[in-house]
């Protein structure tokens, strides 16, 4: 039976830079092209709607994979709560839920590799092809998808292999490329450009690195540009603030690499990264020299990280909804975080920062039943005994000292690497050991009785302690009892009356 409500699917691995999002048009044969496509999409979509007409089929829907990898996977949790390795391509998910469902009665694709380079993506097309007497029809331009016989289905297996085989041979090509690069301190190349920087050859560009080292002096409080007023506003122990700057490179049309508009968190990006200070990073960590110059002084540069790291401490001793971090969404495992919602505050799995959006309960109801929780818990003898126990002997002379020794040996090593005294493989292997350590010192060091819990329990009154505390400190009190609560749905049932079995603690 001829489909009447295909659908086609369009993928592409990696946009170029230079072709821009939105450009729709019409196709050779005047047929509309999905908008907001690149090119290559685009081109795709033409040769899939020829082959429809050829077949006699009907488009219902299509569905454009951009600038979306068939190979590489991401750690994803499952229904069933584990965690597994999967490739993450939203559209072609919707792809299978509608053949399975009976939305769209037939497939059409540019060629094999566009639908599947993961054996396991196949596998789930084939099934859902195969769920169907007669088959699902499934057609490509280039003719090398065919899932309508065991013959076709065997070649497409073989091909996906060859397929995936091919894509873990150029990413480790591509892998132990860039960890050659970084060894030897040079430019990763490809990408876009950072900035201050050209994107050929890495060469300092002198106007953005004026404005890089104006952004730094400013944060640091130290600016010659401020006139005797705006610096009689500034404190030189905090220096401006980011919006601030923002706000002004805003006002004197200052452009960005992108060219869209300055805001705090882009002021932060370009002066905190590790290549203004002349040095190398790969997968987010330091490792070494560079090859250019810095632009901003190693020293200074840490200074400005040590003071944007000073203000974020800051504005976590004001925070007012103290449970952000320790509730956790029972659908998707993000945390909650305090949110301004119809009803008042509230903690919730917010979708802008990832969630799934499912999950929320009124902040004034949860924060009263945790502080009840907590209260019930420090006003019994036994634990109050056991964790002054704890307190006064959790920390000893010599984990502060192997602390100390293994974080100065990190560093001699890292110094090592930088003279290239040792391989890259070596200083990771050692990195990996050494950090190893550092994490249980540390985790010794701040076990389960903080300083804000110390200095509770050594407090007469608890209850009265507990009403002093700063938000932030309430919040590593409740850390240090409980590792946190998952919240569970809302039962209808029970109306809009809170339910604090919806709280659920997380065993250690």
């Amino acid at each position: 039976m001829t489909p009447q409500r295909a659908v086609l699917l369009l993928r592409i691995s990696y946009r170029k830079a230079e072709e821009e999002a939105g450009d729709a048009g019409e196709a050779a044969d005047g047929k509309p092209r999905h908008p907001q496509l690149s090119k290559g999409i685009g081109r795709q979509e033409q040769d899939a709607r020829a082959l429809a007409d050829r077949l006699g089929w009907e488009i219902a829907a299509v569905i454009p994979e951009d600038d979306t990898s068939a190979f590489k996977r991401r750690k994803i949790k499952l229904p069933d709560g584990s965690t597994a390795l999967r490739t993450v391509r939203p559209g072609f998910r919707r792809v299978l839920d509608g053949l399975a469902s009976g939305e769209f009665d037939g497939l059409i694709a540019d060629d094999l590799d566009r639908v599947a380079r993961d054996p396991r993506d196949l596998e789930d097309l084939i099934d859902v092809v195969e769920s169907r007497k007669p088959l699902i029809p499934v057609e490509s331009v280039t003719g090398s998808l065919r899932l309508d016989g065991d013959g076709g289905i065997t070649m497409a297996r073989v091909m996906v292999a060859v397929a995936n085989k091919s894509s873990r041979d150029t990413s480790r090509r591509v892998t132990r490329k860039h960890e050659e690069l970084a060894a030897e301190g040079k430019p990763p190349g490809g990408g876009y450009r950072g900035y201050g920087f050209t994107a050929a050859r890495h060469e300092p560009i002198e106007e953005e690195a004026k404005i890089l080292r104006e952004i730094a002096a400013r944060i640091l409080g130290d600016w010659d540009g401020w006139t005797d007023e705006e610096r009689a506003k500034i404190d030189p122990e905090l220096g401006e603030s980011l919006n601030s700057i923002a706000a002004d490179l805003r006002a004197r049309d200052v452009p960005t690499v992108t060219g869209a508009p300055w805001r705090d968190r882009t002021v932060r990006s370009v002066v905190t990264k590790p290549s203004v200070a002349g040095l190398r990073e790969y997968r987010d960590e330091i490792v070494g020299k560079a090859v250019w110059d810095p632009i901003i002084p190693e020293e200074r540069w840490e200074q400005v990280r040590a003071r944007l790291a000073g203000r974020h401490r800051m504005v976590d001793l004001t925070l007012k909804r103290w449970l952000t971090g320790v509730l956790r969404c029972s659908q998707c495992g993000h945390m909650l975080m305090g949110w301004q919602g119809n009803g008042g505050p509230r903690y919730w799995c917010a979708k802008p920062n990832g969630g799934c959006g499912r999950i929320a309960v009124r902040a004034s109801f949860a924060e009263d039943e945790v502080e009840r929780q907590v209260l019930d818990l420090l006003g019994q003898a036994d634990v109050l005994a056991g964790l002054r126990t704890v307190a006064d002997t959790e920390v000893t002379d010599d984990a502060r000292a192997e602390l100390a020794a293994d974080e100065e040996q990190l560093k001699a090593m890292a110094g090592m690497f930088a003279r290239r005294e040792i391989t890259f493989g070596e200083y990771k292997e050692a990195r990996s050991i050494i950090e190893k350590r550092i994490k249980e010192s540390r985790a010794l060091l701040t076990s389960r009785a903080p300083r804000v819990l110390r200095r509770l329990l050594a407090a007469e009154d608890v209850v009265a302690g507990w009403g002093e505390l700063s938000p932030a400190d309430r919040r590593e009190v409740v850390l240090a009892l409980i590792p946190g609560y998952e919240v569970q749905p809302h039962d209808r049932s029970h109306g809009n009356k809170f339910d604090p079995g919806r709280l659920v603690p997380i065993e250690a």
